[in-house]
């Protein structure tokens, strides 16, 4: 197993959070596919090998993943998409094909004296345009 899996896994066994056999392969599953990828995604990849999985198991699995701090969700244009890189860092999403692709970012360095009376929970930056794949494969269109 990959050592983020099982430093993982150690942190749910810490915070008392059961993982079934459902759960384990989606918190694989997102280990292993580092696309940001929407429920859809996950459910489609796991459903071949666990018929038994449900849609509703894969939303309460990164609900749970979620609140535990293990995931964080990115909230796109028309879906939910799920990362499991929880350090600081942006994203960028290409308006063309839709990926999305991580930069690093001091995100101490936005902090802004209009907040100082407010309480963030939560910091997220990310861009959007057109990624070097798409503009690469447009030119080729000329």
């Amino acid at each position: 197993m990959k050592p983020l899996y099982d430093e993982l896994k150690q942190e749910l066994k810490r915070k008392n959070i059961n993982m079934s056999f459902q759960r384990l392969k989606v918190l694989e599953y997102l280990t292993d596919n580092r696309c940001h990828p929407t429920v859809d995604m996950i459910y489609t990849a796991l459903h071949e090998d666990i018929p038994t999985l449900s849609k509703t198991t894969v939303y309460n699995t990164l609900k749970l993943l979620v609140e535990a701090g293990l995931v964080k969700v990115i909230v796109g244009e028309s879906e939910t998409r799920y990362d499991i890189d929880t350090q600081d860092h942006g994203h960028f999403i290409c308006e063309s094909c839709g990926a999305i692709y991580d930069f690093s970012i001091d995100l101490d360095l936005l902090a802004n004296s209009d907040l100082n009376h407010f309480q963030i929970n939560d910091k997220s930056v990310y861009f959007k345009g057109i990624c070097k794949g798409c503009l690469k494969n447009k030119g080729k269109g000329k």
